[in-house]
C-alpha cells in the first residue's frame, strides 16, 4: 500500500483491498463476540415515537447517559451517540437506540453487557415517561409518524433508496435488529463461519420472528423485518450465493463489494454525495464527485 494520508493508506488495487480484509485475522486466542442490539424509543403515554429535540427527547436521553461515564459523539455539532470502553451507542435513521457492544469473551459478558445498558437507560428515562421496545418491526406508527435523526449520512440513504428499492425507508425508519460479529483466524476460517452464519439465517429468522404486525394490523407475516429486505436495495442485500463458490474467499468477497453501488466519501468531516457511483471507477481516480482523488484505507472501511 501507499503511505498514509488523511484517512490511512491509499488503496491503488484489488490487493490493497484483499490485503486489508486478510488483516483481520487474529489467533484464536483474540477472538470477540462484537453484538448490536436496537430498540425503538416511545412515550409511555402516547405510544407515540420519541422526537431527537426537546427536554423529552432522544438528545436529552444520551445528555443523561453521560452521567454513567459515556463520552458524547458529535456530529455538525449534534450530540449523535456515545462511547466508552470499547462500545458505543448511536442512532439508527427513526431514533432506533442502538448499542454497539465492546469485543467480549463470551455470551455472557454479552448478557451482562446488555442487562447493564438496559439498567442505565431505564435509570435515565424513569422520569422522561419514555419506554424501549425490541421488536423487528414498529407495531403501529405509521412512515410519517417516525423522526428524522439528525445524522448527514442519513439525508443521502432516505434520497437515495426508493431508487433502488421499494421499502428501503420502511428498513431504515421502522426496523430493530440485533446482530453478531465475530472474529476469524485465516482465509479459510473466515469462509467457514460466512457460510455457517449465511446458512443459519432463515432458522433465526423463524426462530425469532416478531413483526407481524404493521400500522396497528396483522401484516399477514411472523417477520415482516426479513420481508422488507427482500426490496430494501438488492445490490448490497440477500443471500449471497456466491460465498458458496469454490473459489469464494477475500479476493472474491473484494469483487463482490467493488461492484455494490457507494453511498458516500466523507471529507473533512462532510458527507460527499457518491449514491450509485462506482468504487472501482475510485480506484482509478474517475469517481464523478471526486476526479482525480483514489480511495482511502478508510473510505473503503466505510463502503464496506
Amino acid at each position: 500500500m501507499s503511505t498514509d494520508v488523511e484517512g490511512g493508506a491509499l488503496m491503488r488495487n484489488k490487493a490493497d483491498l484483499a490485503e486489508h480484509l486478510a488483516s483481520g485475522c487474529k489467533p484464536k486466542s483474540d477472538w470477540r463476540i462484537g453484538t448490536e442490539h436496537e430498540k425503538f424509543v416511545f412515550r409511555r403515554s402516547t405510544l407515540e415515537p420519541v422526537p431527537y429535540e426537546g427536554p423529552y427527547g432522544i438528545q436529552t436521553i444520551l445528555q443523561r447517559l453521560t452521567a454513567f461515564d459515556w463520552e458524547p459523539v458529535v456530529d455538525e455539532g449534534k450530540l449523535i451517540g456515545l462511547k466508552r470502553n470499547g462500545a458505543s451507542i448511536s442512532l439508527e435513521p427513526g431514533g432506533q437506540f442502538e448499542l454497539s457492544g465492546a469485543p467480549l469473551l463470551s455470551i455472557h459478558e454479552t448478557c451482562a453487557e446488555v442487562g447493564k445498558h438496559l439498567s442505565e437507560i431505564r435509570s435515565v428515562c424513569e422520569n422522561l415517561n419514555i419506554g424501549f421496545l425490541g421488536l423487528g418491526f414498529t407495531p403501529n406508527w405509521r412512515f410519517d409518524d417516525v423522526p428524522i435523526m439528525p445524522k448527514p449520512r442519513y439525508r443521502l440513504m432516505r434520497d437515495y433508496m426508493p431508487k433502488v428499492g421499494t421499502l428501503g425507508r420502511d428498513m431504515m425508519f421502522r426496523t430493530c435488529t440485533v446482530q453478531a460479529n465475530m472474529d476469524f483466524s485465516s482465509e479459510a476460517d473466515m469462509i467457514k463461519k460466512f457460510r455457517v452464519s449465511l446458512a443459519l439465517q432463515p432458522i433465526a429468522t423463524a426462530l425469532f420472528a416478531n413483526s407481524p404486525f404493521t400500522e396497528g394490523k396483522p401484516n399477514g407475516f411472523l417477520s415482516l423485518r426479513s420481508h422488507i429486505w427482500t426490496d430494501t436495495d438488492n445490490a448490497r442485500a440477500g443471500m449471497l450465493p456466491f460465498v458458496f463458490d469454490r473459489n469464494f474467499g477475500f479476493d472474491a468477497y473484494v469483487d463482490y463489494a467493488l461492484d455494490v453501488p457507494m453511498y458516500f466519501v466523507k471529507r473533512g468531516g462532510h458527507y460527499v454525495n457518491a449514491t450509485g457511483q462506482s468504487f472501482r471507477a475510485f480506484m482509478d481516480g474517475k469517481l464523478p464527485v471526486l476526479p482525480g482523488e483514489r480511495p482511502t484505507e478508510q473510505d473503503w472501511v466505510s463502503h464496506l
